[in-house]
């Protein structure tokens, strides 16, 4: 296997154009060297992106936020910025992996993985996110966050393109969001059922509800029914006991080693009513 370390963004995409299919590229290397190791992937070169620093950053904007493909989860996690702004995926990010893992992986990485329990992705769903493409030839493209992912491991990203930044827009002084990840373990556990929340409150109504999960479907999902339950209500036990009922029959979990279809579903539903009575609050 060849290693090639590009020095900018254009070299790595001349070098993506040059190898497509052979090539694998690694960012933080968090999930792209476990798969070597165990020989689910074989490239013929890997495609080092370490060196490009330009594109690690997180940026404020007067209406939005900015965050570079190759920024680390260690400094989602800290930044004030987010914090501030985006609340749900700095909550997300300080419970990914442990510091080993965080202060390596990238949220470009974690993307382009497309786990279907990727923990980056509910929140970002919420967030209303979206994913701006960059080619070998200068073009880009700007993605919506739920339409980037197309199932387990694949995405909307063709062989000469790579993720250049995140973007999504500045959370205002109404919203209120959650997140909340289930695993069998403290520390380094996959998801088996991970949530986000963030609902606009004004005088008590819910004006806008946007619900996302991560492992109980091909793709992480917005759940667009029960966001509908709770467009234009007052948030209330009976209202949150049908959103719980509903989430259950928009998700469509598998049955694997960490848990069974069935408990996926009961664990969504206690998890959504959680997370809706916390920013009840």
């Amino acid at each position: 296997m060849e290693y090639v370390k590009p020095q900018n963004m254009k070299q790595a995409l001349q070098m993506m154009e040059r190898w497509k299919r052979r090539g694998e590229v690694v960012a933080g290397g968090t999930n792209v060297v476990p798969d070597l190791r165990a020989r689910a992937i074989q490239p013929e070169v890997l495609i080092d992106l370490s060196r490009l620093k330009n594109l690690s950053y997180i940026k404020e904007e007067k209406e939005r936020i900015r965050i570079g493909a190759l920024t680390t989860l260690s400094a989602i996690a800290s930044s004030e910025t987010v914090r501030r702004f985006a609340s749900v995926l700095s909550e997300a990010t300080r419970q990914m992996g442990n510091p080993l893992v965080r202060n390596r992986a990238t949220i470009g990485g974690n993307l382009a993985d497309a786990s279907p329990a990727a923990d980056g992705a509910p929140p970002l769903l919420v967030l209303d996110a979206s994913v701006i493409l960059e080619t070998a030839g200068g073009a880009s493209r700007t993605v919506p966050i739920d339409q980037f992912f197309l199932g387990p491991n694949r995405t909307v990203l063709k062989e000469d393109e790579l993720i250049r930044e995140v973007v999504f827009p500045k959370a205002g002084p109404s919203a209120r969001m959650a997140y909340s990840k289930f695993g069998l373990r403290n520390a380094m556990a996959i998801s088996v059922v991970s949530i986000a929340v963030l609902l606009e409150i004004e005088e008590g109504i819910c004006r806008k509800g946007r619900i996302a999960l991560g492992a109980v479907s091909p793709t992480p999902i917005r759940a667009h029914g029960v966001e509908g339950l709770l467009m234009n209500q007052v948030l209330s036990e009976e209202l949150i006991s049908r959103c719980c009922e509903k989430v259950q029959g928009e998700i469509q979990p598998i049955s694997d080693i960490r848990a069974s279809e069935a408990y996926r579903r009961s664990v969504a539903s206690v998890l959504l009513g959680r997370l809706l009575r916390q920013v009840m609050k």
